[in-house]
């Protein structure tokens, strides 16, 4: 399908008596690396269940596909957006290949016996992710990257262009946040939309052909991380002064918070 595949209409989202967002409109563009970032609290995280059905707006309509994403059922949504939550949990003694293997679930049906279609999908994924060496172990063994990169591939196993990721880079060290997110940049190279949450403003603007700033539940600036990112919108949304300059490996924003001015004595 061509267009704009996923976009948010006028949403309001909530917990309980808590409005997160309000009149909350945003589309993302097909093909793109998307990314959401804000300061803690602003919403990021709820829009991105909220677009993935996991969260139902109190008003407003999330579109998938040009239909409503209320009208389809889960597996069908399944079979179209693959989402990685946040903090996500094996079953205690599951392998490698048996958790990618689940997400060959919205492919199957009553009775169907495993294809070598879902096992091509499967290594597939665990290839494209680098783990398909791990296949045998247990999960619960594997390092802290490892495991995100498992996550993702049962994600891949799926086989949707649309991708939605929260926070993937979470507890995860250095290395292992770039390794993460160079594994996005060449998923989204071979023609996947993704849809990321980050904390991290340089990696954002690193990573980011579309980057989305929400500040207490509202969208406020969004597009090439180049054209947008500047100083005044630091300030104003994280209340950070700083100063953006480029980055000598990428050539994108890269944000440097000013230095700490001396206490008068």
């Amino acid at each position: 399908m061509t267009g704009d595949r996923l976009r948010a209409d006028g949403l309001t989202l909530g917990y309980d008596d808590r409005v997160v967002a309000r009149d909350l409109s945003l589309t993302i563009p097909d093909g793109s690396f998307t990314v959401i970032v804000g300061p803690n609290a602003c919403g990021k995280s709820t829009l991105l269940k909220a677009l993935a059905r996991m969260v139902k707006p109190r008003a407003g309509t999330v579109h998938l596909d040009g239909a409503p994403i209320g009208s389809y059922s889960t597996r069908e949504i399944a079979r179209r957006l693959g989402l990685l939550p946040q903090s996500s949990i094996a079953p205690p003694g599951i392998t490698v290949g048996d958790l990618v293997a689940r997400g060959r679930y919205p492919h199957r049906r009553l009775l169907r016996q495993w294809s070598t279609a879902d096992e091509r999908a499967v290594v597939e994924a665990m290839r494209g992710t680098g783990v398909d060496a791990l296949a045998a172990r247990p999960v619960d063994e594997l390092s802290g990257g490892q495991r995100q990169r498992v996550w993702l591939a049962m994600v891949l196993a799926q086989q949707t262009s649309v991708l939605l990721l929260d926070e993937p880079t979470t507890f995860l060290d250095i290395a292992h946040q770039v390794e993460v997110l160079d594994l996005c940049a060449d998923l989204h190279e071979q023609g996947n939309t993704l849809v990321l949450v980050l904390h991290d403003l340089n990696q954002a603007c690193r990573y980011a052909t579309h980057l989305v700033v929400m500040s207490a539940g509202a969208v406020v600036a969004q597009g090439d991380p180049a054209e947008i990112v500047t100083p005044d919108l630091l300030a104003d949304v994280f209340g950070l002064p700083c100063r953006v300059i480029e980055d000598p490996e990428t050539n994108t924003p890269l944000v440097v918070p000013l230095a700490r001015t001396a206490v008068p004595t």
